[in-house]
């Protein structure tokens, strides 16, 4: 906008001829010319071009769907959201350090009065990049080392190694990830890998050598996931004892399977989540691409999340799944259910519900678990963080139990033995939340429902992991 000049008028005289009129009514120019307030988000504009300033190894073709929505952009408000919609998918893309976002007016011989040119000043990373993280599993640490390629051809490509140190389990990895053009959110990925552990709950470790290839997509509401794997599995014993009964699952074996995933989570939180709820579901098919291991595993899991009032939470959670041989030969150990521990049926020891054999507990082929909680706000709370508080104490029920098939019998005789026998704890303790990392819980537990053989916490137990029953 310029600056306003206008020059003073003269009085009128005190005293001259009566012209009808007052001083009062003389209206002064300067009112006149009072320019009227622009209302921006009413401004029509149009976006003539978008920059994107600082590629070297990114291929524009790609970029151009992440950016196309601006090009339908009609106000300065408008075009300033989907800026900064179009700044996310660019970050999301996984290949940017940096993106900077410059709305200027359109300039050149091309240019509409009121045109606009969108910049995008982006700062790729490095062709190669490392890490040193740790993990938190199922009461298990790891120390992470990885080295990444991002963006390897162009296109969003990621070719990475990772090698991973835990208390009971070790593995190293090289995975490339292939995100479909404009739609990142479809990817592909593939997976080379081999994982070695050892379970404290048993005699046995597994040595795995596998490679896997995985398609996801959302459709409607939930996440999808497709998956191939084939992986030479070795289950061997730490302790060498030839009179253990699992001695004939001592072997090698190859397993080729088809798996399918269906989430749908509206969750505020994956880690201790204030609201929302989850649905999953998973269904793994082995055997007829190869392989000489053949079964069906259903896996399924609910979680319901209701704020309360005083800030309190309740959440029921449910788990429960079930293997089936395909043909005459049994199970595996490694494809079976356990069951107990801090993080699903709490006052017991991990994976210790199955009735021993000489000590050793190798899961079963149905199993069912179930848990209530009530979050409250932490009574002596010496700091405080947004909605979703980071420690809180809980009250929880917890109850399980899992079986063998027996094979020539009903379904209604599966159900007898899963409903006979039931495990079940309850009790109260702290939980603290990592941000999105982990959760921590410190309970004290009262184990009911204890069974010949079952390894039993009663009083103080702790547990970290990421899910929870």
């Amino acid at each position: 906008m310029g600056t306003v000049h206008a020059r003073s008028l003269d009085p009128l005289p005190m005293q001259g001829p009566e012209l009808g009129l007052h001083a009062d009514d003389i209206q002064s120019p300067l009112s006149e010319q009072k320019p009227e307030p622009v209302i921006l988000e009413n401004k029509d504009v149009v976006v003539q071009h978008v920059h994107i300033d600082g590629l070297e190894r990114t291929k524009e073709d790609m970029l151009s769907y992440e950016i196309v929505d601006l090009f339908s952009a009609r106000n300065l408000i408008d075009v300033m959201r989907k800026s900064h919609q179009a700044r996310q998918k660019l970050l999301r893309l996984g290949i940017f350090r940096t993106v900077e976002v410059v709305i200027d007016i359109s300039g050149g011989v091309d240019a509409l009065p009121n045109g606009l040119d969108v910049t995008f000043e982006v700062t790729e990373f490095r062709r190669i990049t490392s890490n040193c993280t740790t993990r938190v599993g199922t009461n298990e640490g790891s120390m992470v080392l990885g080295m990444k390629l991002p963006n390897v051809f162009g296109r969003a490509e990621d070719l990475s190694y990772q090698y991973s140190y835990g208390t009971n389990e070790t593995s190293y990895g090289l995975s490339f990830f292939k995100p479909l053009l404009g739609h990142f959110e479809r990817n592909i990925s593939v997976y080379l890998y081999k994982v070695t552990g050892q379970f404290p709950w048993s005699p046995l470790k597994e040595a795995d050598r596998g490679v896997s290839a995985e398609l996801s997509f959302p459709v409607w509401k939930t996440n999808q996931t497709l998956k191939w794997e084939a992986v030479w599995r070795e289950l061997c014993h730490r302790t060498g004892n030839d009179s253990f009964p699992a001695q004939e699952k001592s072997d090698q074996s190859f397993k080729s399977s088809i798996s399918h995933a269906m989430i749908i989570d509206t969750r505020n939180s994956s880690i201790l989540p204030s609201k929302g709820s989850l649905l999953k579901i998973h269904q793994e098919l082995a055997g007829y691409t190869g392989g000489d291991t053949r079964f069906l595993k259903e896996d399924l899991e609910v979680q319901l999340n209701k704020p309360l009032a005083w800030d309190c939470v309740v959440s029921a959670s449910f788990w429960g799944g079930l293997l089936l041989p395909i043909g005459e030969n049994s199970t595996s150990i490694a494809d079976r259910f356990n069951l107990g521990g801090a993080t699903s049926v709490r006052g017991f020891s991990t994976r210790s519900l199955r009735p021993p054999s000489h000590g050793d507990y190798r899961g079963g082929e149905a199993y069912w678990a179930g848990g209530l909680h009530l979050y409250t706000p932490f009574p002596l709370r010496v700091w405080k963080v947004d909605s979703g508080d980071a420690l809180r104490t809980h009250f929880f029920l917890n109850a399980g139990n899992l079986c063998n098939l027996k094979y020539g019998e009903s379904l209604q005789v599966h159900l007898v033995n899963l409903a006979t026998c039931v495990r079940w704890s309850y009790g109260l303790g702290i939980v603290l939340r990592l941000g999105n990392i982990a959760r921590l819980e410190l309970n004290y537990c009262i184990p009911m429902g204890v069974q010949s053989g079952d390894r039993v916490l009663d009083g103080v137990q702790f547990g970290a992991g990421i899910r929870f029953l």
